[in-house]
């Protein structure tokens, strides 16, 4: 069964590799074998990653990359096919959140939260599928999304909206590359607390959200860790696409 989820000889490119969530997937990634290329905005927290990789027997290595520019994204793809030849592995995990009222919302901060969680992926999408699809390599692009995207929840109006537009692109991805051999499905992350929504976090609504969560916690960002390798895995997952895979401890199943 192990073989299934070795990823040895892959690449994987983690955008948002230096965030908690992202850094946490593209850390199980290395350890199942892929040499994984980490790229943020913050340069120090990526080596940071990469430290910890390599720490532990990996291979891995920082570019600074700014998801909103399209050019610094092409010049991250640049760097990056340079040091490793290509790609099959695309992990979008880029996020930006904000607790500002509907009515207080300005089209500025709409904007600046979009290019991020749903442009970002977009373009994103376009430079690193269109290079795998010139040189003919399978593979899987990962996309991480939110239970808001489904359930849309108060207080992130903006960020709900976004991650909603990421399953949708998953899917549209999905019917889009199969016929080259690229599967593209998205991972809906419950409640994993992280520097982007600490803020949002009273302790009424840490009630709230355990009053919906089955398992009746947080989750740990080692838990993505197992539906991220088994999706970037040709073996184990090679006829799964378009899927929306929860990872939320029972969040969504819950009603009243």
């Amino acid at each position: 069964m192990g073989n299934l989820f070795d990823l040895t000889g892959k690449t994987a490119v983690a955008i948002g590799g230096n965030s908690v969530l992202g850094g946490s997937i593209a850390k199980g990634l290395a350890e199942h074998g892929a040499k994984v290329a980490i790229l943020g905005r913050n340069l120090e927290k990526a080596n940071k990653v990469v430290q910890e990789i390599e720490e532990n027997g990996g291979k891995a290595k920082a570019f600074e990359a700014d998801v909103s520019s399209r050019d610094s994204l092409e010049e991250a793809a640049d760097a990056i096919e340079q040091w490793s030849g290509g790609w099959d592995i695309v992990l979008n995990a880029p996020g930006k959140n904000s607790a500002t009222p509907f009515f207080d919302l300005d089209m500025e901060e709409w904007d600046d939260i979009m290019d991020v969680n749903l442009k970002g992926i977009v373009v994103t999408c376009q430079i690193f599928a269109k290079k795998m699809i010139e040189q003919e390599r399978k593979g899987s692009i990962i996309n991480i999304s939110s239970v808001s995207s489904t359930t849309p929840l108060s207080k992130v109006f903006t960020y709900s909206v976004s991650k909603a537009g990421v399953n949708s692109l998953t899917q549209y991805l999905a019917r889009e590359f199969a016929p080259h051999g690229i599967r593209v499905n998205a991972i809906i992350p419950g409640f994993f607390p992280a520097e982007q929504n600490r803020k949002i976090l009273s302790e009424e609504r840490i009630a709230s959200i355990m009053n919906h969560t089955p398992m009746d916690r947080f989750g740990e960002p080692e838990e993505l860790q197992g539906a991220a390798v088994w999706l970037s895995s040709d073996k184990a997952s090679s006829f799964v696409t378009g899927a929306l895979i929860r990872v939320d401890g029972g969040f969504g199943s819950m009603t009243i």
